[in-house]
């Protein structure tokens, strides 16, 4: 990989290219409306943009180069909804680029521990923002503006709490850890009317079964950002692989909506 300042490139480059880009940061900001009404309207959208696609690839990159190859690739694979950990570096302006090349895709950063990182999402185009726990801060800051929160919970009482206190989502993790998909099934019982996002150690294989299950979303990370093929830039298996991530979800919710005669 070619080394230097990157330069910022507006159009999208094709996935084999991994010339480094000029990153800038940038100025602008997000304006925060101020009327409920169109607050609920947008995160009524973000929402369901993660309903029907069945998948949230999670990126995690070494550089803002292989980030923005890496993200790239997924997205031209067909992946819809994307989230960057927050400790990708340069992410505000990662995020803040991928948001000019992919206006229409639904574009998220994850692992917010801290309100200042929000807030840096917020103004960089993130239309959602999760964490592996609730942060009180963080919901608090962002709970007027136009972004979807989905905050991280584990037992029956912090899936309550989270939904009590104003979340419309929550994301169970680490749900491998806690029974993986009949630990979601169970949950759904009681909590039949809280939308819940699977997350940590699921594989493509399985995406089918949680969203049939009731998940609403299941989050994919090494499943598609494989550490090895990011590291080394091997974009065209990443694509591959968020192609196959995509049309599996897709699959999985339509299978859904027919089961239940939507």
């Amino acid at each position: 990989m070619a080394s230097g300042k990157i330069g910022l490139c507006l159009s999208p480059p094709n996935v084999r290219n991994t010339a480094s880009y000029n990153l800038k940061a940038s100025s602008c900001t997000t304006t925060i409306p101020h009327r409920h009404s169109h607050r609920h309207s947008l995160c009524n959208e973000t929402l369901s943009h993660l309903q029907n696609s069945g998948v949230i690839a999670c990126l995690r990159a070494p550089s803002a180069e292989l980030a923005l190859g890496a993200a790239r690739a997924a997205l031209f694979g067909g992946i819809k909804v994307l989230e960057v950990v927050v400790s990708t570096p340069s992410l505000f302006e990662v995020l803040d680029q991928l948001v000019k090349e992919f206006p229409t895709m639904t574009l998220g950063v994850g692992t917010i521990l801290k309100s200042e990182d929000a807030k840096e999402a917020i103004k960089a185009g993130a239309k959602f923002l999760m964490s592996p726990a609730m942060i009180t801060d963080v919901h608090s800051d962002v709970k007027d503006s136009k972004v979807l929160y989905i905050p991280g919970v584990m037992t029956p009482t912090e899936i309550l709490n989270a939904y009590n206190t104003g979340a419309r989502i929550v994301k169970i993790y680490p749900v491998s850890a806690l029974g993986g998909v009949e630990y979601i099934s169970a949950l759904k019982k009681p909590f039949h009317h809280i939308p819940m996002v699977a997350s940590q150690g699921i594989k493509i294989g399985q995406v089918r079964e949680y969203i049939t299950r009731g998940a609403s979303s299941v989050v994919l990370s090494d499943a598609i950002f494989d550490k090895e093929a990011v590291a080394h830039g091997n974009f065209e298996y990443i694509s591959r692989q968020a192609q196959l991530a995509a049309s599996t979800g897709d699959e999985a919710v339509k299978q859904l909506k027919l089961t239940r005669g939507q």
